[in-house]
């Protein structure tokens, strides 16, 4: 598939169906992109929609499933928006480090595919508020789906959740306490951690 090249083939890119509740334009909006006018089309609608197809599949569809209604807030940026983000110190990392990231369409210096949305869900911002409330949905998804990376953040607990071909299985947090939840290695990594998320919805699991 070609890059969209008029308003009418962006508008049909934007039906692509990602899985059984996201489309690929349910993805396409950048604060950056709109306030700078600078394009967030797909420079590879294919790769991006194959990413985000994962991404939605494994990750986002049980997560509404469970736990009610997410809200997007950022996830694909193509490379143009992306560089201006990170030239200008918008909170985007240099190209290369996001691409398989927020970058759908770019495959990592690994050869590898990935894809990032950042999310909110209210469900757990409206019970877990206190200090370190993020850490309950933390060890939930950590317990519980195959996600590559996540990074947590102090507003209403938003978090980049990664899919990715190489999974790293890493946990960090700009919200208190900040720094590295977990990673492979760490004595905390394995094992069961529901003493964490008491009262949590058990996963309710999706069929593709």
């Amino acid at each position: 598939m070609k890059k969209p090249g008029s308003m009418k083939s962006l508008e049909d890119l934007g039906r692509a169906r990602l899985s059984q509740n996201f489309f690929l334009r349910d993805f396409l909006h950048s604060e950056i992109a709109d306030f700078y006018r600078i394009p967030n089309i797909p420079d590879d609608p294919d790769l991006a929609i194959e990413a985000g197809s994962r991404l939605c599949e494994e990750l986002l569809e049980p997560l509404q499933a469970t736990f009610g209604r997410l809200h997007i807030r950022s996830a694909y940026r193509n490379r143009a928006v992306n560089a201006f983000g990170n030239a200008n110190k918008l909170n985007c990392s240099t190209n290369a480090a996001t691409a398989a990231d927020h970058i759908w369409d770019m495959r990592d210096a690994d050869g590898c595919m990935g894809a990032t949305a950042c999310i909110v869900i209210p469900w757990v911002w409206d019970r877990e508020r206190e200090d370190g409330g993020w850490q309950s949905l933390a060890w939930w998804i950590h317990d519980h789906l195959p996600y590559a990376s996540l990074c947590f953040f102090p507003k209403l607990w938003a978090f980049n959740i990664q899919w990715h071909e190489r999974p790293r299985r890493t946990i960090r947090s700009y919200a208190e306490p900040r720094g590295l939840l977990t990673k492979p290695g760490m004595a905390n990594h394995e094992g069961s951690h529901a003493q964490h998320y008491a009262g949590f919805p058990s996963l309710v699991t999706v069929s593709s």
